[in-house]
């Protein structure tokens, strides 16, 4: 530890930067009529989500509480569905979430998440919304930018040359060019994953847009819907402004039962791969039986967003004390 470990990793102007950002959020959604809520960091269910681990903690207090063992949210998606499903409407979050073994640039294992609901919305109309919000952050600095969006197809075609959906894993691999990667053990997704991280992402970095990818393979739906065809499709997109990922929406999955299969899919390869099982979130698949409304939804990192903001490379000039200092 040095001598300036005590300092603060972001600068006063950026923390200001900060707090003007989170004015601006709150009064983006008080004029749409989107609710601010608040739901629990705690919970008894994790993410089963194979890529994301989340962040456990004890609770000693009585028994008559509920399970000992509790998780960090990783979002807050399921609590934030549940209300959805007792009627609540339009909602939002802007809040601290946590996930295990995240750290670098673009990572920090807490940072926060501003999260929301629209009923009645698809995923395009909400791709509409994220552009206005982004549009309105981008102009606290002084900066506008164009929106383009493309289909998952579009981009992979432009920038790697080759077909997402029906390329082998060889002609993914030889999108990568010159780039040396052990393939043991990789699947179509992992190194559908690779020509998105080191070919896609990279050239939209100069593009100067805000730009959308939407239309996912179905294999990447996460808790998004999946529309019939050849291929099916997973409604689901991501935002990108400077060739850093931003946001995060789908057109929401509502089955019960596919989302049970999903969760069961998840934690079959989580077995395969010797990792923890979290429990699965009971009150969410009961919140779906009950009835979750037509509606999209998107998950947004603000470091990643004031990053841009502050054109910088590092998340830890957003926070006061990233990681490294916390």
């Amino acid at each position: 530890m040095s001598g300036d470990d005590w300092r603060p990793t972001a600068s006063i102007e950026a923390l200001r930067l900060r707090a003007a950002l989170y004015r601006r959020i709150r009064g983006f959604f008080d004029a749409r009529g989107v609710l601010e809520v608040e739901t629990p960091i705690l919970s008894e269910a994790g993410n089963t989500d194979p890529n994301i681990e989340s962040l456990r903690a004890r609770f000693d207090g009585p028994t008559s509480a509920g399970a000992r063992e509790r998780w960090l949210r990783t979002s807050p998606e399921y609590p934030l569905k549940r209300l959805l499903a007792a009627g609540i409407g339009d909602c939002y979050e802007l809040g601290r979430v946590f996930r295990n073994g995240e750290s670098g640039a673009r990572h920090n294992p807490e940072f926060t998440m501003l999260e929301w609901y629209r009923v009645g919305w698809d995923h395009h109309r909400l791709m509409d919304e994220v552009a206005e919000l982004v549009g309105e952050a981008l102009a606290l600095v002084g900066r506008a930018m164009p929106v383009r969006k493309r289909s998952y197809a579009e981009v992979f075609i432009d920038h790697a040359g080759v077909d997402p959906h029906h390329a082998p894993p060889e002609a993914l691999r030889a999108a990568l060019g010159h780039m040396r990667i052990d393939g043991e053990g990789l699947s179509r997704d992992d190194w559908l994953d690779l020509v998105l991280t080191h070919r896609v992402e990279p050239a939209m970095a100069t593009s100067g847009h805000i730009e959308f990818i939407h239309d996912f393979p179905a294999s990447q739906a996460a808790l998004s819907r999946i529309r019939p065809g050849d291929p099916p499709l997973a409604e689901r997109f991501e935002c990108y402004v400077d060739g850093i990922e931003l946001a995060n929406g789908y057109h929401e999955l509502t089955d019960p039962h596919e989302q049970r299969a999903r969760f069961q899919a998840d934690l079959a390869k989580r077995r395969a791969r010797g990792a923890v099982e979290p429990p699965i979130d009971a009150r969410l698949l009961a919140a779906l039986t009950n009835g979750l409304p037509h509606c999209a939804g998107v998950a947004m990192g603000i470091e990643r967003l004031l990053v841009v903001l502050l054109m910088q490379t590092d998340i830890a000039c957003s926070m006061a004390f990233a990681v490294t200092r916390a």
